[in-house]
């Protein structure tokens, strides 16, 4: 189990300010993900090559087809300000 020094030293390299809770529970929590990473390296993984998904993924996307866009003149319909063939909005500290 990883001691309060080392969870310290690893919270500090994060830039991360823990409480004396969160520093316990952290050492519990991090010492459970490097006991299950350590229980992964007693496998006999020879002839396993690397794979980013447990599964076979595909592409999943649709094909990126051109399509022809709607006119201009359709879109600053329903526009509530439409300004310069654009879409008008207000300045930034404007109310």
């Amino acid at each position: 189990m990883l001691d309060r020094d080392q969870v310290l030293h690893v919270a500090r390299l994060a830039r991360l300010e823990l409480t004396d809770d969160e520093v316990d529970r952290m050492a519990t929590e991090l010492s459970k993900v490097l006991d299950h990473i350590e229980a992964i390296r007693e496998l006999d993984l020879d002839g396993v090559s690397p794979t980013s998904h447990v599964i076979d993924i595909v592409n999943v996307l649709r094909a990126d087809q051109p399509t022809p866009s709607l006119p201009r003149e359709t879109i600053l319909a329903a526009a509530p300000e439409p300004l310069n063939d654009g879409f008008g909005v207000p300045s930034p500290g404007a109310a």
